[in-house]
């Protein structure tokens, strides 16, 4: 094991001050951790934080941050889709912070996934593994298309299910509206997912894509890909942020792999 220290940073975006964390590490490829949704930097459950600390334990520098209007940053928070002063701003401090460091590889899950795929060229990102990208321009309350039909399949060969459709225990409506989803999607063009798809392209063997089996954002991801050939791994799971203790050991030994590559 290598001797890690952590340090919170402090960094510029405009006029806001942004927080980070270095886990320390003397290997010359760095690893920035991209957060997704609203999440701090360490993490659901913590989980980012427990990552870099594995990762670094190897000798990999591990940087993350909080975006502005998250956690200890400061701004307006804007989401995603406004974060690539962020991100950038987050590279060039990891720069900073780790001098000897001279490939830098990018780690995000869901939203943090997309706007890596988008803008990390822009950060001088030279890999980038890709958990769950979000694709969903979501206009109602229900599931992706895609998690709508992995539903349906799934229930259609469940006898008990036919036993709760004859005795009513189904909600017709529902049903209904979710086919009704399901035949919209295939004629409704999705910005979002052609743009996040045709940017993973762009990176070519760059950039792995890493899903949960059965998770519905990694589920409207795969259908919105149909049409691309990536490289991608799977971890056999529900849990969106690889939550349990199995899924956090997947994606350690996942990330380790990755980066050795």
């Amino acid at each position: 094991r290598h001797g890690i220290m952590r340090r919170l940073i402090t960094f510029r975006c405009d006029s806001a001050t942004l927080a980070g964390t270095l886990d320390t590490g003397d290997a010359t490829t760095g690893l920035l951790i991209v957060s997704g949704g609203n999440e701090v930097r360490h993490g659901a459950h913590r989980g980012m934080a427990m990552l870099a600390l594995g990762v670094a334990a190897r000798g990999t520098p591990v940087f993350r941050y909080d975006r502005r209007g998250v956690g200890d940053s400061e701004g307006e928070n804007r989401g995603f889709a406004h974060a690539g002063d962020d991100l950038r701003a987050a590279a060039a401090a990891f720069r900073q912070a780790a001098p000897h460091v001279t490939r830098f590889y990018a780690f995000g899950n869901c939203d943090a996934a997309t706007l890596l795929a988008l803008e990390g060229p822009s950060a001088g990102i030279e890999r980038v593994l890709l958990a769950n990208p979000w694709t969903i321009e979501q206009a109602d309350d229900l599931p992706p298309a895609a998690a709508i039909r992995a539903g349906y399949a799934q229930q259609l060969r469940d006898p008990a299910e036919w036993r709760r459709l004859l005795r009513g225990g189904i909600n017709i409506g529902k049903v209904f509206k979710g086919l009704w989803k399901i035949v919209r999607a295939r004629s409704q063009p999705n910005n979002l997912a052609t743009k996040v798809t045709n940017a993973i392209a762009e990176w070519g063997d760059a950039a792995t894509v890493l899903l949960a089996r059965d998770d519905n954002t990694a589920r409207a991801f795969a259908d919105a890909a149909r049409a691309h050939v990536f490289t991608t791994l799977t971890i056999d799971t529900s849990s969106h942020s690889f939550a349990r203790a199995a899924d956090k050991q997947a994606l350690a030994d996942i990330v380790t792999r990755w980066l050795e590559r």
